[in-house]
């Protein structure tokens, strides 16, 4: 999957959030705990951890929409450290387990939030990757998913959410 038109609309949202929030501080902290909470609340509605429950996941739906909360930030927090010339995604990684891929998920981004390298960044992508494919989501989904949530979030904006 190309990025850079991703990157293109995140850059564009993120601008217009910041003027109509008025936001004049650095947030890049912010939007790395964001990233951490959609993955978790991800999670949660995969249920995959919970172990004592016999209750099944949520709708797909809600997953998807889950994952691409955390494209938003994850794309975000490229934008703030200039790591938007990634051109694609890559390769995910090879872990099928729902629980291990959340695992390698969550400490891919507390080591780009303490050093913020190209590497790091493309770490995160590939777990992001793996976690679509277990998911199975195509690339293509998780586009049409994007954008549609790209809109919701300026819709939002609109109407002082």
């Amino acid at each position: 999957m190309n990025l850079h038109e991703l990157f293109k609309m995140q850059e564009e949202l993120d601008r217009f959030i910041q003027s109509n929030q008025e936001i004049n501080e650095d947030v890049f902290r912010k939007k790395g705990l964001a990233l951490l909470v959609e993955l978790a609340e991800l999670a949660n509605e995969t249920r995959c951890f919970k172990f004592w429950s016999t209750k099944g996941p949520s709708e797909r739906s809600v997953i998807l929409e889950e994952y691409v909360d955390s494209i938003h930030f994850l794309l975000s927090l490229g934008i703030e450290k200039d790591l938007n010339t990634l051109k694609k995604w890559p390769e995910p990684v090879a872990e099928t387990d729902l629980t291990e891929l959340f695992l390698l998920t969550q400490k891919a981004i507390q080591e780009f939030l303490e050093n913020y390298s190209m590497s790091n960044f493309m770490e995160i992508w590939s777990c992001y990757g793996g976690l679509a494919l277990a998911l199975e989501f195509s690339y293509e989904e998780v586009l049409e998913a994007y954008i549609q949530k790209n809109k919701t979030n300026y819709d939002r904006q609109h109407n002082g959410y």
